[in-house]
């Protein structure tokens, strides 16, 4: 089986996507005993009561965390494949593979890194913000609460992802409050909070796109409803400088979308001319599509 480009550059976005989420995770917080938000804290938080209460041995090289992780996420495979479909479930059992791994086996540090909390804090929340959003671009999810924001997001087009970890997280943290003092508390959020923020900035589908197209050539709308499955609004133009009639062509699509959009004008016109206005609120019937 050969692979396009496409694919290769999504398998290489959800590897390095899981890798830079577990290295936030296991070298920023875990050293500095900092609780991560969404699964992932409850996976720490459902470490701690076995290794600290029930006094189950640790394995040396591997964290329980990663299995933990994995386990807790099986019941979501069904509602993705529900909302999301077949293929967004599969992508997701391999990513949520990935992800439990790289937690299991990147190796937390016996002296912290970063001694600053809040700096470790939004290191660390950069870097799982980032690669959890990269992995979501790819079009794939690492389970637990991108599952939940991700199923949300497409039956509520003006959700995002990254809000549901938050709301998980202050559940989390409410728990967490009960067991550790209210700094540590503070500082996890901080981590949480920079995580889903970076998430809905990497996560390019969350980013809407107003794009108007000025072309003489007629056909473009048709191959955008085609190809896209976007609707056109057109009208009749002209030119003020030449006389020349042209074709207006206006379109809402998600920043995911631009490249094709793209490519799919520079075939048809090159000449054509196109303004996009990132950021554009859409209030009515506007789809939210993760994968191609």
């Amino acid at each position: 089986m050969t692979l396009d480009k496409k694919s290769v550059n999504r398998i290489a976005m959800t590897v390095a996507g899981n890798l830079s989420y577990a290295a936030g995770v296991n070298l920023m917080i875990n050293p500095i005993h900092l609780y991560s938000g969404g699964f992932t804290g409850i996976a720490q938080l459902i470490r701690l009561f076995l290794t600290e209460f029930l006094h189950i041995p640790e394995v040396p090289g591997l964290d329980y965390m990663g299995i933990i992780y994995f386990a807790i996420n099986i019941p979501l495979f069904f509602m993705a494949y529900r909302v999301m479909g077949r293929k967004f479930c599969i992508t997701t059992l391999i990513s949520i593979a990935m992800a439990s791994a790289f937690l299991a086996i990147i190796p937390v540090p016996a002296v912290p890194i970063v001694d600053d909390r809040i700096l470790a804090s939004v290191v660390g929340g950069l870097g799982s913000g980032v690669g959890a959003g990269l992995v979501l671009r790819a079009g794939s999810s690492q389970g637990g609460q991108d599952v939940i924001g991700v199923c949300l997001a497409k039956t509520h087009p003006n959700f995002k992802v990254g809000t549901i970890g938050i709301i998980i997280s202050v559940c989390i943290y409410t728990i967490c409050l009960f067991i550790y003092d209210i700094q540590t508390v503070l500082y996890s959020i901080i981590f949480a909070v920079v995580t889903g923020l970076a998430i809905d900035r990497v996560h390019v589908q969350n980013i809407k796109q107003e794009c108007m197209i000025f072309t003489k050539k007629p056909g473009l709308s048709h191959m955008i409803m085609h190809d896209l499955k976007r609707g056109v609004t057109a009208w009749d133009g002209e030119g003020v400088y030449t006389g020349e009639g042209t074709y207006v062509l206006v379109t809402v699509i998600s920043k995911f979308e631009e490249p094709h959009l793209r490519e799919l004008i520079a075939q048809h016109d090159e000449n054509a001319f196109m303004i996009i206005t990132d950021n554009t609120r859409v209030v009515g019937n506007f789809q939210k599509r993760f994968t191609e």
